[in-house]
């Protein structure tokens, strides 16, 4: 068997300026095809993005696609930016590698968790996001709390929200507030048996981090994910030093080279990886392999489109340590495949997703319906500025 052609694409959503995944498609001489998703479907990039699959895909034509970690060995290091490359790389190499797996498992008539060592369990627990991911700005309480009341109807048994930008590194104590009373409103709302996150995004600092995790703990967060950015993993571990509330990182660290310093100086007690940033299927059972042995959890970072949840989900179905998969949980529920799948994806009343037991991902693209969606192929992150005019992070 011989990969022949390599498709590339925009998978459409309604709402184009949410964002617009990155599919690529790679067809056999024998008429197998597998599909995958690069990351960057939002922000600055995705063109990168877009194009790095496009010269990868180059280096691939003839080859074996069954040889999974040969093709993926060649792209990391023929590129030669592919060794400590960054998400552009990544990315591509992550949508290749993710189609490649698809075809193995249509080859062997098998979901590609069987080919990883089976399944751990039959369902995945996932946590639905509380507020959109683009809103910039505040967002009222009682929107959210709203959201909330909707995530419990749908069955969820744990949801996630971002704190509000911008934030100043040493901010007062009105704004410490603000984040604490968000916090403590949504825990009376949901209650005590339902798991509460909270994505700080990178946007505070280590010492406002310090400051606001030490107000959160009485109200048990599930986890606080990037309290500050990755690029210093020191100054993530004094943060994680100074709180018993467990820190989760990894959505924008890439290969598990990125992820050693997070995991060996145990800054995080749950790693993120992105299968569609992080090099696809295999280099996140790897990277979630080196986490087990120093008893962390995974949760996969996942606010893209259906081929990537689909992904999520073989590697959560045959890993030990999962804890939840993350779900953006759009109202029109193209992340679950509405109008890309022929059978999309559902969350049952538990809160839960059944494990695929089809072939390869388990899913087949409605090209179709898929054609009939309209993509700006854009969305740009919000553009944050302090009083003073100087740049926030989003």
């Amino acid at each position: 068997m011989k990969i022949t052609k390599v498709e590339v694409f925009r998978l459409p959503t309604a709402n184009s300026k949410q964002n617009s995944p990155i599919g690529c498609r790679i067809h056999t001489d024998v008429g197998i095809c597998g599909d995958g998703e690069a990351g960057m479907a939002y922000g600055v990039g995705g063109s990168g993005a877009f194009g790095m699959v496009c010269d990868l895909a180059e280096l691939i034509i003839g080859m074996d696609p069954l040889r999974t970690e040969f093709i993926w060995e060649t792209m990391y290091k023929r590129t030669f930016w592919g060794q400590n490359g960054g998400p552009v790389v990544f990315s591509g190499i992550a949508a290749i590698d993710v189609a490649l797996w698809d075809i193995k498992g249509k080859y062997y008539h098998m979901p590609i968790y069987e080919m990883l060592g089976g399944a751990c369990r039959d369902r995945v627990r996932m946590y639905g996001h509380l507020k959109p991911a683009a809103i910039a700005g505040d967002f009222p309480v009682e929107e959210m709390l709203k959201i909330a009341d909707q995530r419990l109807a749908e069955g969820f048994t744990a949801v996630k929200y971002s704190v509000i930008p911008p934030i100043r590194p040493l901010d007062n104590l009105e704004m410490l507030h603000a984040i604490v009373d968000r916090f403590a409103a949504v825990r009376q709302r949901v209650g005590s048996k339902v798991d509460i996150a909270v994505d700080f995004h990178g946007r505070v600092s280590s010492s406002m981090s310090i400051r606001v995790l030490k107000e959160l703990e009485p109200y048990y967060p599930l986890f606080v994910e990037e309290p500050v950015l990755p690029e210093n993993t020191e100054e993530m571990v004094r943060v994680a030093r100074s709180t018993s509330i467990p820190i989760a990182a990894g959505e924008r660290l890439f290969g598990r080279f990125g992820f050693r310093r997070l995991i060996e100086q145990q800054a995080v007690s749950v790693v993120q990886p992105d299968l569609c940033h992080c090099g696809g299927i295999f280099e996140a059972r790897k990277i979630a392999a080196m986490a087990e042995t120093y008893y962390m959890q995974v949760a996969p970072h996942n606010p893209l489109g259906p081929i990537s949840l689909a992904a999520c989900l073989q590697l959560d179905a045959c890993i030990p340590n999962l804890l939840a998969q993350e779900h953006p949980a759009m109202p029109n529920r193209q992340d679950l495949g509405v109008g890309i799948l022929k059978k999309p994806f559902v969350i049952e009343s538990d809160g839960c997703i059944r494990v695929p037991t089809g072939d390869g991902l388990g899913i087949e693209v409605d090209e179709q319906a898929m054609a009939k969606l309209v993509s700006d192929g854009h969305w740009d992150t919000p553009h944050l500025f302090f009083e003073d005019g100087s740049v926030a992070d989003w």
